[in-house]
């Protein structure tokens, strides 16, 4: 057995990431030596798949789109746009009829599609196109790389493959995943060779390079035991 180490050297060890020096050399110097040692590929986004039934329910798409104009007036001709089609976007959701809920964010250069929806993810977009493919055209005339998506309508496949690379790759719930996904994107075989534990930090870090921009997880999902309605009601609440 291993002599554990003085109780100062795992105090300094614990407090490194909090030192400015030890910041910037990791910044720097470290993580650059290691991507360039270790490159991590791009992991896909959107929900992976799911043999339980229950796990194909209230799925995530977090979808990320460049504005080609990402000033002041060009993020307002996207809320205009948004804004002009909302009843269109509404109906079309109703008659897709697998969607929880679905909003759009500009977020810093980005116009995002945040939605939860069951099933699919492929039958999902191709139910939205179908559906409201007149409002992802104008969508666009908005982002980088849209013209070669026009008509969505007869680009539906190739849509598909556009809005699968532009959605947050979901950063697994239980971290140890994270080896079996880089393995699976690498071509090898799960665990093989096998990764130690200790190094899962440093391979998040590194995922990070290869996908800055991340779902934190599949996120919470739920049906409530009890409506809104119906806790009023049993506190004697009314409206």
């Amino acid at each position: 057995m291993s002599k554990p180490a003085p109780d100062w050297l795992a105090a300094f060890v614990d407090s490194l990431p909090t030192r400015k020096w030890f910041q910037f050399l990791s910044n720097w110097v470290v993580v650059p030596y290691w991507h360039w040692r270790d490159p991590k590929p791009v992991l896909e986004g959107g929900p992976r798949p799911a043999p339980q039934p229950s796990e194909n329910l209230q799925r995530m798409m977090n979808l990320v789109m460049p504005l080609r104009d990402p000033s002041p007036i060009g993020r307002a001709r996207a809320a205009i746009v948004i804004a002009q089609n909302t009843d269109e976007i509404f109906a079309g959701l109703d008659n897709v009829g697998t969607v929880h809920n679905a909003r759009f964010v500009l977020i810093g250069d980005y116009l995002c599609m945040l939605s939860v929806y069951d099933g699919d993810f492929s039958n999902y977009i191709r139910d939205f196109i179908v559906a409201i493919g007149s409002v992802f055209d104008a969508v666009m005339d908005l982002v980088v790389g849209g013209d070669a998506l026009k008509p969505t309508a007869r680009n539906v496949e190739k849509f598909i493959d556009w809005v699968h690379d532009h959605d947050l790759f979901q950063v697994p719930d239980f971290p140890t995943d994270l080896f079996a996904l880089q393995d699976a994107a690498k071509g090898l075989g799960p665990d093989a060779p096998p990764h130690p534990l200790r190094s899962l930090s440093r391979e998040m870090i590194l995922q990070f390079v290869a996908n800055p921009n991340v779902s934190l997880g599949g996120g919470y999902r739920a049906y409530p035991g009890k409506s809104a309605a119906q806790l009023r009601q049993n506190l004697g609440v009314g409206w």
